[in-house]
Parts: structure tokens; sequence; C-alpha cells
């Protein structure tokens, strides 16, 4: 069992920056793809970025150039870098984990409880 604890979330303005950070404890976290997810009011959850074990990295195309992820596997835990924060990106994020051939995670086993980023005009 993977517990996935998020943080980071704020009220920003637009152009702003933001690192997320969610810490993995109660598993082999280091072993499974790791991925945040975003939903904003109304949407359907979608995939921001995911990394492999190894560090190969699936980003959503609105994201790409903007957002970083990263992972250190001995310490259990993973990053969201965002810069250059639009409103679009306000949403709950969520960290997730599970099992996947490559980067794209279509289906984590486990999900943090979110983490609230607010971006303002």
């Amino acid at each position: 069992q993977v517990q996935l604890a998020e943080s980071g979330g704020a009220s920003v303005q637009a152009g702003g920056s933001l690192t997320l950070s969610c810490a993995a404890s109660g598993g082999a976290f280091k072993f499974r793809v790791a991925a945040w997810f975003r939903q904003a009011p109304g949407m359907q959850r979608e995939l921001v970025a995911s990394i492999t074990t190894y560090g190969s990295t699936y980003y959503l195309d609105s994201v790409k150039g903007r957002f970083t992820i990263s992972r250190d596997n001995d310490k259990d835990t993973m990053w969201l870098q965002m810069d250059s924060l639009k409103s679009e990106d306000t949403a709950m994020y969520y960290c997730a984990s599970g099992v996947a051939v490559g980067p794209v995670l279509s289906t984590p086993d486990y999900w943090g409880q979110g983490t609230q980023v607010t971006v303002s005009p």
C-alpha cells in the first residue's frame, strides 16, 4: 500500500511559479510510474505530467515548456515545478502512482488527497 501526500498548492498571480511536492510512503514508489493529475471544477481529471523510475517523462501539450516533473527515488519524492502559470492552470492537483508501459500513466493504483492551485489573472 502506497500513501501519497501532496503539498505546495497556493494562490498565485498569472505568470508566477509554484512547486508542488509529493511524498510517498509505505510501498515501492520508486519502481512505479509517478504522475500529476489535475481537475478543475466541472471538468474531467486530466494527466498533466508523469515520470518513470528512470526519468522518462510525459507532458500534457498545454503545459509543455512551462512545467517540469522530477523525482528522487532515494527520497520517495516527486515534484512538479510550474512556471509561467495561467488562469487555466487553476485546479486541484493530485499525485498518483501506478504501473505503466512507458511514462503515460492511464490508470493509477494510488492517489493523494490533492492540493489546490489557484491562478488569478
